[in-house]
């Protein structure tokens, strides 16, 4: 990336020589990010990260279709990146349906299926979640989607580059997926629109994306994109298999010294993410007494940090508030070790001992 900050300063707009390299700098790294996903290079949008490409994806979806039966089908566990552009739409006259989900985090296809109406114009699902890891029948759901002519989305922002996403076998018409998921820089995503789909721009004032997305390419962001997509590709079998082992091992670890719930599909999951709840233990208190130990977790999604609400993931599980109340999610990557999973595990005893004291404490009864 670093050269395209300054030595390699082009526009990629611009037809002068300067210009140009950026452009194929852009280009290079479109057909590396295509690739990952098994895409033509022209059916990749750059956007500023997953959250623009699930804007543009749902919003511009919606306004391609205009009419005045329009309505869309999500689930109760989307992101809300998701959940607040079809939110926004349903303010505005769109119809929305918000599916719930099992006990596991995952959507019915069948219920899919039964809440589709002729006037529905897109099915968004979401493809691995990021707070339970729970992986979407997603494939099914496709299908269904493009038998009744609705389009399908899917936000694979977890899942891309972590596990094998091809956008033919999802049949997915829109998938939305970002960078700095697959260690690459924040703040740029990419947009997957299938051929022959049409998709209103939601960012005007310039012809940059084929006419799909207005304002100057963030080109030393787009080549750090491609970089990490590149990377993704040659390491995801057998970095994935590592990671899923620390998770077992975690998980396994947990199991013998607390009784805890894990969270999420026990099989269809993605490998580095594992949300466990525990009974009687406030999770910010353990969120609290983790950071002070050198330890990062959370205690939802990252994007809603700070919020005092409950994680709506967690309570579309159905968990009884005292298990809710006690969930942590753990994410596992590149830089997790053997070590540092073991350390986790010995420090959690004595430190949910004191959370749960100090909850009884308060107020005289255990939480």
């Amino acid at each position: 990336m670093a050269p395209f900050f300054a030595d390699r300063f082009g526009n990629a707009g611009s037809v002068h020589g300067f210009g140009q390299a950026a452009r194929a700098a852009v280009d290079e790294a479109r057909a590396a990010v295509a690739d990952l996903i098994g895409a033509r290079p022209g059916e990749i949008v750059f956007t500023s990260g997953a959250t623009e490409a699930n804007n543009a994806a749902i919003i511009g979806a919606a306004y391609a279709r205009r009419r005045p039966d329009a309505h869309l089908i999500t689930a109760a566990t989307e992101h809300h990146a998701v959940l607040e552009p079809c939110r926004w739409l349903a303010e505005r006259g769109t119809a929305l349906t918000v599916l719930p989900v099992d006990g596991h985090g995952r959507v019915d296809p069948d219920a899919v299926r039964r809440a589709i109406r002729p006037g529905t114009v897109l099915i968004s699902i979401m493809h691995g979640n990021n707070e339970i890891g729970t992986l979407a029948p997603a494939a099914e759901i496709g299908a269904i989607a493009r038998e009744h002519g609705v389009l399908f989305h899917t936000d694979a922002t977890q899942s891309v580059g972590i596990v094998p996403v091809d956008v033919g076998e999802l049949r997915a018409d829109v998938l939305s997926f970002s960078a700095h998921k697959r260690y690459g820089p924040k703040g740029v995503g990419a947009l997957y629109v299938r051929s022959g789909v049409d998709i209103e721009p939601i960012l005007h004032g310039g012809s940059q994306e084929r006419g799909r997305r207005g304002g100057t390419e963030n080109v030393s962001a787009i080549v750090g994109f491609g970089a990490a997509a590149c990377l993704a590709r040659e390491s995801m079998a057998e970095e994935s298999a590592r990671i899923a082992m620390l998770r077992d091992r975690l998980a396994a670890g947990l199991a013998d010294i607390e009784v805890a719930h894990v969270n999420g599909h026990p099989r269809e999951r993605l490998p580095g993410i594992l949300s466990v709840s525990f009974a009687g233990a406030d999770s910010e208190s353990l969120l609290l007494a983790l950071d002070l130990e050198g330890v990062a977790a959370s205690s939802g999604s990252a994007c809603a940090a700070g919020s005092i609400e409950p994680s709506h993931v967690i309570a579309a599980l159905g968990l009884p508030d005292r298990l809710a109340a006690g969930t942590l999610r753990f994410s596992l990557g590149r830089q997790t070790t053997v070590q540092e999973i073991d350390r986790v595990l010995a420090l959690l005893p004595p430190l949910l001992a004191r959370v749960r004291r100090a909850g009884s404490g308060a107020n005289g009864v255990r939480r």
